[in-house]
């Protein structure tokens, strides 16, 4: 679900509110309950991936890289690390 920012015109509250999509957009503070509310376009940009590999790197039981089947590791030589 997305974050949306709001800021209210009126007391000048701001708060990020996890909402739908489809949901409409709210008008009344929950703060001060002025009819002063709006949705502000956020600079903040999504998320980069850096490095070797996400998953390979961060999220494989081992940290160690597979062996290729040539160096004597990997699915050939039994050791298989994709197997379950």
């Amino acid at each position: 679900m997305p974050t949306y920012h709001y800021r209210c015109n009126s007391c000048g509250f701001e708060e990020e509110i996890f909402q739908r999509m489809t949901d409409n957009t709210l008008t009344t503070c929950t703060k001060c309950g002025a009819e002063s509310y709006e949705r502000v376009i956020s600079g903040e940009g999504g998320f980069v991936l850096k490095g070797s590999g996400f998953h390979s790197t961060d999220y494989c039981g081992s940290k160690a890289p597979a062996k290729s089947p040539e160096a004597g590791g990997g699915c050939s030589s039994g050791t298989c690390p994709y197997a379950k």
